[in-house]
């Protein structure tokens, strides 16, 4: 059971842009959770393990098309399903 849990973690990059290269319907249908700097995230648009960055909404601004800003933060980054706990 544990090989089951070394492998049930979610991918190193995720966005939950459809027209991203990293867009995953299966895992964000999961649940991804992200603690960002140890602290629970709720408005994470994308990000990368790897490279130690999230982007984030920023609640009041919108871009020129209408979708919400982000902004791109670095730290360390812990993605986890949430089903798992």
């Amino acid at each position: 059971m544990s090989q089951d849990q070394n492998t049930d973690v979610p991918p190193n990059h995720l966005s939950i842009d459809p027209r991203s290269d990293f867009y995953s319907e299966e895992a964000l249908q999961r649940g991804v959770g992200i603690r960002f700097n140890g602290v629970e995230k709720n408005n994470v648009h994308e990000y990368d393990v790897a490279e130690g960055w999230v982007r984030v909404e920023v609640p009041t601004a919108k871009d020129r098309r209408g979708n919400p800003m982000v902004v791109k933060v670095t730290g360390t980054v812990e993605p986890y399903f949430r089903d798992a706990e």
